[in-house]
């Protein structure tokens, strides 16, 4: 059987990948637990390709109710070597605006009380990892060139700041990613990438611009519906398949 060449997990609003064909459903159990929800194993241009969903395909799992470390462990035990994630987010300065695609290359952990290691149990070995380029840079790279080669307008870089959850942020909150470097804010980032860092996996970061952050836009007195951020995800998803089609093995 072939490898799995890419997985994908996807985040709020991204619930399965449409174009993938010949589809298998798996049921992974690990050694943490069981994952948000089934694994979907697919054909996407020849290739296998995984999709996962974070929050569970019904949305039910708030950002720190998920078991990170199961996803991830599953993902792998399956084969995927590879791993994009998904992150609706929001935008904090001017270049991430509402419909944006971002590859972020920085990150600041916000949330707290979630478990953030594969190290969590007693007896387990301690594993010290080099996290300061906290996305795999050649992952990163074939991201932003797969962008480059299916036309689908994508930034470059950026900081993304994780969250707790689930409530969105208060302006205060927000005034203060920024003086922190925060571009973009998101939930569901850490302790992931982390995660797959201490897991060997290569990790990448394609964030969806939902909205603007609190205080963030051009109108300070904005109000954030759910139905505005499925309406700006669904649209900057738009060039997702050529994306991921340009991203897989040619």
């Amino acid at each position: 059987m072939d490898p799995i060449a890419l997985a994908v997990i996807g985040g709020t609003g991204l619930y399965r990948l449409a174009d993938l064909a010949d589809v298998e459903t798996l049921q992974p159990e690990t050694r943490f637990g069981t994952p948000s929800g089934p694994v979907r194993v697919g054909r996407l241009a020849g290739h296998r390709v995984a999709f996962l969903a974070r929050h569970g395909e019904g949305h039910s799992l708030p950002p720190h109710r998920i078991n990170y470390r199961a996803n991830l462990v599953a993902l792998q035990q399956i084969g995927a070597t590879r791993v994009l994630a998904l992150n609706t987010v929001g935008g904090i300065t001017e270049r991430f605006g509402p419909r944006v695609l971002a590859c972020p290359d920085q990150l600041i952990d916000y949330t707290w009380g979630r478990v953030s290691t594969i190290c969590e149990e007693s007896g387990t070995e301690v594993i010290h990892v080099d996290f300061g380029e906290p996305y795999t840079r050649a992952l990163r790279r074939e991201v932003i060139d797969a962008a480059q080669r299916a036309n689908v307008a994508l930034v470059d870089g950026g900081c993304y700041g994780a969250t707790q959850g689930p409530r969105l942020e208060t302006r205060a909150e927000i005034a203060r990613m920024r003086r922190d470097g925060c571009d973009l804010v998101g939930m569901t980032g850490m302790p992931e990438a982390a995660l797959a860092r201490e897991l060997g996996l290569d990790y990448a970061c394609l964030a969806i611009v939902a909205n603007w952050a609190a205080g963030a836009g051009p109108d300070p007195d904005e109000v954030i519906t759910l139905q505005d951020v499925l309406d700006n995800v669904a649209a900057a998803s738009e060039g997702l398949p050529a994306l991921l089609r340009a991203l897989l093995p040619q």
